[in-house]
């Protein structure tokens, strides 16, 4: 049964990128939430805080192109098909997951503890209201622990969203995606997919290290980081003692949050969270 649900989905989805291409895949990126979008035309889930991964038909593949290196027991019953997600352990596990997956032998035991949760089928020329529909038929016939499909759901208005959005954060989840039920899987960032947090995040380089003083003395104080539009600002909040004593390196992109922009355009309260996961 499960082989001819898998030769009917090469039938109709046969575009599967050959495992080991050199490249990184064409993902589909978010925007951020706005207030005037038309909630009706959009399905809601919850963002994972996990590690993207694209599904190519034979690997698992980070957004730089790289393999992971997923035990074979892992992916035994992944279809032969694209498919676009992330590797998750749970809400507040990022790094324990992170050191998983970038490991070269694999530890079985980690891998225990991850799922591929999908939320796209990027090879089909359909809507995203018939990629779902596609992967909900997909998923029923799917048995293995390793993989599983991101709930997709719809909302009344704005007011429901928000109550989803207050229920998740609480629960220790980072926030909300919205994907539009008439769009097409098409490269890059647009509205076709946004995202929504009780606070925004984005990415900056390492371009120096500030000395700690008093109890973080002989460890790092604050990082210097400069913006892909050339804004410099100081990180000094978000840091473990042991990511102050081994700080990212110079040239190191790294994810910080922060809470709106003062009139000068720097980031409010910004804070590290983590080195951008670059396998």
């Amino acid at each position: 049964m499960h082989r001819l649900v898998f030769v009917v989905l090469l039938v109709l989805f046969p575009s599967v990128v050959p495992a080991g291409e050199p490249g990184a895949p064409p993902l589909l990126l978010a925007n951020v939430y706005r207030d005037d979008i038309d909630l009706d035309q959009y399905w809601v889930s919850e963002k994972l805080d996990g590690v993207r991964a694209w599904w190519d038909g034979e690997a698992l593949v980070s957004r730089s192109g790289n393999r992971f290196n997923a035990p074979p027991w892992f992916i035994e019953h992944f279809p032969p098909v694209q498919l676009d997600g992330e590797l998750w352990m749970g809400r507040g596990a990022f790094e324990r997951l992170s050191g998983a997956v970038r490991r070269q032998i694999p530890d079985d035991a980690q891998w225990r503890g991850i799922r591929f949760m999908v939320f796209d089928l990027p090879s089909s020329p359909a809507t995203f209201d018939r990629r779902l529909q596609r992967l909900r038929e997909m998923f029923e016939e799917i048995e293995s622990p390793s993989i599983a499909l991101v709930e997709q759901f719809r909302v009344a208005d704005r007011d429901e969203l928000m109550d989803v959005l207050d229920r998740v954060v609480a629960g220790g989840g980072e926030g909300l995606m919205l994907h539009k039920g008439s769009s097409l899987y098409t490269a890059g960032r647009s509205d076709d997919l946004l995202k929504l947090k009780v606070y925004e995040d984005a990415e900056a380089v390492v371009v120096g290290h500030l000395p700690g003083k008093g109890r973080l003395a002989g460890m790092l104080g604050a990082l210097v980081v400069e913006t892909p539009g050339g804004q410099r600002f100081r990180l000094g909040t978000g840091f473990s003692d042991e990511e102050r004593r081994d700080p990212p390196p110079l040239g190191a992109t790294v994810t910080y949050k922060y809470y709106g922009k003062t009139r000068r355009g720097v980031p409010r309260f910004a804070s590290f969270s983590r080195i951008r996961n670059e396998m």
